[in-house]
C-alpha cells in the first residue's frame, strides 16, 4: 500500500559550546515501508546505525541509513541509496536488511564455505 514518505538527509552534530550545526534536507516520495533494522555499536549502545527499506511507487528500492551517535561533537548523519536486489541477499551490502524484508534465500555451497586456514586443515581421524 503507498503512501506519502518523509525523510530527511544530511548531518547534524554539537560542538564544545553546545551548538547546533546541521544540514539536512527533506526528502518525500510516494512508496512504502518494508522493513527495518536497527543495530547497536558497544556494550553502552550510545552510537548505532538504523537502516529503513522502502518501495517507491516506481518500484525502485531505497534504503534510508541512519548513522547515530549519543557522544557531543560526534555527527549523527541520515542517506538515501538506491539498491537492487542483490543488494538484499546474501553478500549483498544490505544482506541483513534483506533478510528482514524477506529477500534472503539460503546461501549456495561456495557462500558457506569456510576458506581454510593452516590450523584449520589438520586431518581428522576417528
Amino acid at each position: 500500500m503507498s503512501e506519502q514518505i518523509s525523510l530527511r538527509i544530511g548531518s547534524e552534530f554539537f560542538d564544545q559550546s553546545g551548538h547546533c550545526h546541521d544540514d539536512w534536507r527533506s526528502v518525500e516520495f510516494e512508496g512504502e515501508r518494508l522493513a527495518e533494522l536497527e543495530r547497536y555499536v558497544g556494550s553502552d549502545s550510545t552510537r548505532g546505525t538504523t537502516e529503513t527499506l522502502y518501495r517507491a511507487s516506481d518500484g525502485r528500492l531505497i534504503v534510508h541509513r541512519y548513522d547515530w551517535s549519543r557522544w557531543q561533537g560526534e555527527p549523527d548523519t541520515e542517506r538515501l541509496f538506491q539498491v537492487t536486489e542483490d543488494d538484499l541477499r546474501p553478500g549483498g551490502r544490505f544482506e541483513q536488511l534483506g533478510a528482514e524484508a524477506g529477500f534472503g534465500r539460503p546461501l549456495t555451497l561456495d557462500e558457506a564455505l569456510t576458506p581454510a586456514y593452516h590450523d584449520d586443515t589438520q586431518e581428522i581421524t576417528a
